[in-house]
């Protein structure tokens, strides 16, 4: 990491970061992804260790100042930052700060949510006020948005004066479920945190209540508790009727180094985003002995997860065709590593996501990947656009050069010939979700098509080993197993069968209905009989109508049928 050595370059860094914090915390709009940000504090906080430090830089603040929507509230005690530290070595050298001023102690150990710090003050039992950090001294009077969350209580089990302070944050489904009621003039959150943050700072409190929020305290401002450790002071805040979420105590740094490595590994199940874990001495007595910096306690520190989102650069949008027609937009990015995976391409639902984010080639942009999730694209970084050329929605399929159908959202390929539609109707029809015939992968089925091996589905049943030995891929026992597997599928679940014809609309549910309804004749039934049958919607009805009243599609179930000799169960 190249280091800042120039005054000039550290009063520039200084605003850009301050531009980033203002978009970030008051705007809840960020322009650059959390990596990208800690990179270049870092750079300010190194060149600040041996120069002047400027009185405007983002060192020597806590958050941002408060929005002028909401009133003003000065927080009964200041609600500090977090320091954050991103690797073992500087991990150890925050515990052996804490060793060398205070002493063996314990540490306290609890999730970091990505989400709003908030501020709750109760007097006589009753919620007063709840504020939002703003710049640490001052911030947000959100009180009456705060009171829709139902994790919040309004009143507690406690008479005397207390500040409980937490993250708001919003689940991953939900945060997904808002985004997709975003109306097409609006921009979709950037991330959870985001998103959490904009539910909770709404003008109606009557749009708060309807996203979802949720609150999770991790400690105290002014109180009257008398307890030695931090532990039980939590459990007290906990068993006053606030949320509990996984929490441990750790002896020394190798109990610390295990419990993250234990948060990393559950952290892509959760259902809400966490981006590492606080460590906390828990002996509270020590707490005033090591004493605060301008910024942040000296005996808490953040232990940051490696980052899941960064920028990179969109090279080219090609369409692809789906077994169903339907063309989907994926980009060609600049290759990113994000969590010891290279990206390469990010698939859009459609094009109408394009011009709803407003994409173009050789725009800067910010990559997101979560575990095992598929990239997404969340957001364009415009202040780095200069001449970036608008992508076009196509009017030919790529593949077989047919005239498209453009419907707006959707734009399909309706040549049922088309040799992108019969390959992918093969894999997902020998896939493992559907008729799992091991052995007949997507690289598989691509080599067959192009030998002239399988040109559809029913071309399967029909692989004959002399052929599949041609084949440099294959020697005798891979070729046998797979024919066996392909063999083993006969007598099949009704459902399954209809599942992997990979009909539009028509999943596991769908297909359970249409077998206990119809059993094997479900490809027979008429428009207004499948109309009566509970739990099948319109869009998936007119998928079946649509893909039935084909004949050459007619034909082909009743091979299949006859070949695979489904069961009638469901």
């Amino acid at each position: 990491m190249e280091e800042i050595k120039a005054r000039k370059d550290y009063l520039r860094a200084i605003k850009k970061l301050n531009k980033w914090i203002y978009a970030y915390y008051t705007l809840d709009d960020p322009l650059v992804p959390d990596e990208e940000y800690d990179k270049l504090y870092k750079k300010v906080e190194n060149y600040e260790k041996t120069q002047n430090i400027d009185l405007n830089s983002p060192t020597q603040k806590i958050g941002a100042k408060p929005s002028k929507q909401f009133k003003k509230k000065k927080h009964l005690t200041k609600m500090w930052s977090t320091e954050d530290v991103f690797n073992e070595k500087e991990l150890e050298d925050w515990i052996n700060r804490i060793y060398k001023n205070v002493g063996e102690v314990d540490f306290y150990i609890e999730p970091k949510f990505d989400g709003l710090s908030l501020n709750l003050i109760y007097e006589n039992s009753v919620l007063k006020r709840a504020e939002t950090r703003g710049d640490g001294e001052v911030g947000e009077d959100v009180t009456n948005n705060a009171k829709t969350i139902s994790s919040i209580p309004h009143k507690i089990d406690y008479k005397e004066l207390i500040e409980i302070r937490g993250e708001v944050i919003i689940k991953k489904d939900d945060f997904e479920k808002l985004n997709k009621r975003i109306k097409n003039n609006q921009t979709p959150f950037t991330n959870p945190r985001n998103a959490a943050s904009g539910s909770l700072k709404q003008l109606d409190p009557k749009v708060t209540a309807k996203r979802k929020l949720f609150f999770y305290p991790w400690g105290v401002g002014k109180n009257s508790l008398n307890y030695k450790n931090l532990s039980d002071l939590m459990d007290f805040i906990y068993s006053l009727g606030f949320i509990k979420f996984k929490r441990n105590i750790c002896k020394n740094i190798e109990e610390i180094k295990k419990e993250y490595k234990e948060f990393k590994k559950i952290r892509n199940t959760l259902p809400v985003m966490l981006d590492g874990m606080v460590i906390k001495v828990n002996q509270i007595n020590l707490h005033k002995k090591l004493g605060v910096t301008a910024k942040y306690p000296k005996w808490m520190v953040a232990y940051k997860f490696p980052a899941i989102e960064k920028i990179t650069t969109i090279l080219n949008i090609v369409p692809q065709v789906g077994r169903t027609g339907v063309i989907t937009p994926v980009a060609i990015i600049e290759p990113t590593e994000i969590g010891g995976v290279v990206i390469e391409r990010v698939t859009f639902h459609n094009y109408s996501e394009i011009e709803k984010k407003d994409i173009r080639i050789n725009d800067k942009v910010i990559v997101i990947r979560s575990g095992d999730v598929i990239p997404k694209i969340t957001k364009v970084l415009k202040e780095y656009r200069t001449n970036q050329e608008k992508i076009i929605r196509p009017k030919y399929c790529p593949i077989c050069k047919k005239p498209l159908l453009d419907e707006g959202i959707l734009i399909k390929c309706q040549n049922l010939n088309c040799p992108s539609r019969i390959i992918s109707s093969i894999i997902h029809f020998a896939s493992r979700k559907c008729l799992n015939i091991k052995g007949l992968g997507k690289n598989i089925v691509e080599v067959f098509y192009k030998k002239g091996l399988i040109k559809d589905l029913v071309d399967i049943f029909y692989l004959k080993k002399e052929d599949l030995l041609k084949i440099p891929l294959f020697k005798e026992k891979k070729a046998q197993n797979l024919l066996d597997s392909i063999n083993n599928i006969k007598g099949i679940e009704c459902w399954k069968f209809i599942n992997a014809l990979g009909i539009e609309h028509i999943g596991e549910i769908v297909s359970k209905k249409l077998c206990k309804k119809f059993g094997l004749n479900w490809y027979k039934a008429k428009l207004e009989e499948i109309q009566k049958v509970k739990g099948i919607g319109l869009k998936a009805i007119k998928s079946i109508i649509e893909f039935t009243k084909n004949n050459e599609n007619k034909k082909k179930i009743k091979k299949l049928i006859k070949i695979i000799e489904p069961t009638s169960r469901y």
